[in-house]
């Protein structure tokens, strides 16, 4: 097992100047040749990372949910994404960062934080594997409080088309599908959505600056087309935010949220949301909840699968 090194950062890195870099990196002669061999052992670390209630406002206002002291199960994403964006775009990354695909995200929280609470964060890579589609690499974010870790993310990032390195500890491993979510029943004819949720391209804008993710798929009709999308499209975490939020209130305090994403949602747009309490159902908290998010016009059509249950 690979031993990684976290070198401390001064602050929260500026996530437009981490995009430039993965774009460099593709560029001949410029850019790091990326070997799928190993684990990195580069790791990043954070310290004293304070809430911005402003900005905090901002991203709920953005996803749904109500102003409050708690943060948004969600929001610490958005706080520590230009962490995971410089380490993917690190010297020893196997994967080149441009054109990585979102394909799951895992939340574990053991309380709520808040907006008084003072973040330190620590984000590495591990489990590089074959992919059914190509390769498959988890970055774990790991917010702690006062020495004690509180909320834990696993973002699996999927790079199509790529190989392992014939030298490679994990060349001969079954490739996986990426499937972290148990698929639940739903039939388009006779069920109906738990809430419709209409989104615009400038409704998007606003998640792009609360955020600060103004990748060009999202905010850009033509940076959307260049990338083979029909119009610009919502972000993976977006979605995830709006299904958390639909359910706000009634999700427990320690929790776990998984999310796997399918079909972008194409702007504009209505997502229709699933939600099917399981476990155990007692009111006013199932100890789990099952969802999906839909296209509105054509329920077959699904853009995510997640699950929400009680730690």
């Amino acid at each position: 097992m690979m031993t990684v090194t976290y070198k401390e950062l001064p602050s929260i890195p500026v996530l437009m100047d981490e995009y430039k870099n993965a774009v460099k990196d593709i560029v001949p002669g410029v850019g790091t040749k990326r070997v799928a061999k190993d684990n990195p052992t580069t790791a990043f670390e954070v310290k004293g990372v304070k809430v911005d209630p402003n900005h905090l406002a901002e991203y709920a206002s953005a996803t749904g949910f109500r102003l409050t002291n708690e943060l948004p199960l969600t929001y610490p994403y958005v706080l520590s994404f230009p962490i995971v964006m410089k380490l993917l775009t690190a010297k020893d990354s196997p994967l080149n960062a441009v054109g990585m695909v979102h394909l799951s995200n895992s939340i574990e929280q053991t309380r709520p934080l808040t907006v008084d609470d003072v973040l330190d964060f620590r984000v590495h890579a591990e489990n590089l594997r074959p992919h059914t589609k190509g390769v498959l690499l988890d970055v774990v974010t790991v917010a702690s409080v006062d020495g004690i870790d509180v909320w834990t993310q696993t973002s699996a990032f999927l790079s199509k088309g790529a190989k392992l390195s014939s030298s490679s500890p994990f060349k001969n491993l079954e490739p996986t599908n990426g499937r972290i979510v148990d698929p639940i029943s739903f039939d388009a004819d006779t069920d109906d959505a738990f809430a419709r949720v209409r989104v615009t391209a400038d409704d998007i804008k606003v998640y792009a600056e609360a955020s600060g993710d103004k990748n060009p798929i999202h905010i850009s009709g033509v940076g959307a087309k260049a990338f083979g999308f029909p119009a610009t499209i919502a972000h993976g975490m977006w979605t995830a935010a709006r299904l958390v939020s639909s359910l706000e209130g009634l999700v427990p305090a320690a929790a776990r949220f998984k999310i796997e994403f399918a079909k972008p949602v194409t702007l504009p747009g209505t997502v229709a949301i699933v939600a099917q309490p399981a476990g155990d159902k007692a009111y006013p908290v199932p100890s789990q909840w099952n969802l999906q998010a839909r296209k509105s016009s054509k329920l077959d059509t699904l853009h995510a699968s997640a699950s929400i249950e009680k730690l």
